[in-house]
Formats: C-alpha cells, structure tokens, sequence
C-alpha cells in the first residue's frame, strides 16, 4: 500500500509548522508572533486593509485576526482613524513603527524564501500545483457528501 495520505499530510503539517516557528523565531527580538507578523506584512503591501481584509488575506478566524490588531494596535505598530461602531470594517494603517517592522518582516521573508533553494522556475511550477491542490481540496472540503 502507498503512503500518498501519510505523505501529503504530514509534509503538509511539517510545513506549516515550520513556518510559524520561523516567523515566530526571526520576529521574537520584536515581541511578535506569527499572526502579527502576517498583519503587518499584509497590511505593509497594501496599507488600508480591515480586519475583514486580514482574516481573508492571513487565512485565520476572526478571533485571531481581532486579538493581533489588538496587540498591534497597544504597542504603537497600527493605528484606526475611525472610531465607527463596526471597527471590524474600518481601515488600518501602519504607524511609523509598523512600517520600519514591515520592511524589516519582508526582508527577513525574503531571505527565508531564497534559502529554500527554488529556482524561479521550480517556485513557480510548485506554486502553480500547491494552489491547484488547495482549490481541490476547498472543493472537497465543501461538499456535504463524501468524496
């Protein structure tokens, strides 16, 4: 019997775990986590996102995404002009401070993802699979029925 579930799920899990302990550890000098580090460089791409914006972009639940614009928005990183009652849908921008830390998150992204050792070629093949994958499997993972 071939091991393709055991394989895919675990290289899968592998990943994601490293990633965040990777975000973890090159932000920890800063105090961030990795769903910190994922708002500000979202939101230092393209400044004016919402928390809406955050969770679809970040791919997390809204609690998470609430919690690290909390924190972010404590320690002087962002900052929401508008004092609306449905804060979620009110735009956020980077403080002077989020915006050093945004430079400083790409440049260390940068640098994690030329030591994986992809050419452009391989990154853009395995980006073009990866991604035909997740939209099977969100197609999988929609139905009410089983595969």
């Amino acid at each position: 019997m071939d091991n393709r579930f055991e394989t895919f799920t675990v290289l899968i899990n592998r990943i994601s775990r490293n990633i965040r302990k990777i975000k973890n550890r090159e932000m920890a000098d800063l105090g961030l986590r990795s769903a910190h580090v994922s708002c500000l460089y979202y939101l230092s791409m393209t400044d004016g996102l919402t928390a809406t914006d955050l969770c679809e972009k970040c791919e997390e639940d809204k609690a998470t995404i609430s919690r690290a614009v909390d924190f972010l928005e404590t320690e002087g990183y962002l900052t929401c002009h508008t004092k609306a009652a449905k804060r979620y849908k009110s735009p956020l921008q980077l403080t002077p401070k989020g915006k050093s830390a945004g430079e400083r998150i790409a440049d260390r992204i940068d640098g994690v993802l030329e030591a994986v050792g992809l050419d452009e070629e391989d990154r853009q093949g395995f980006y073009r699979d990866l991604g035909a994958i997740s939209d099977r499997l969100e197609k999988l993972a929609g139905r009410k029925e089983g595969i």
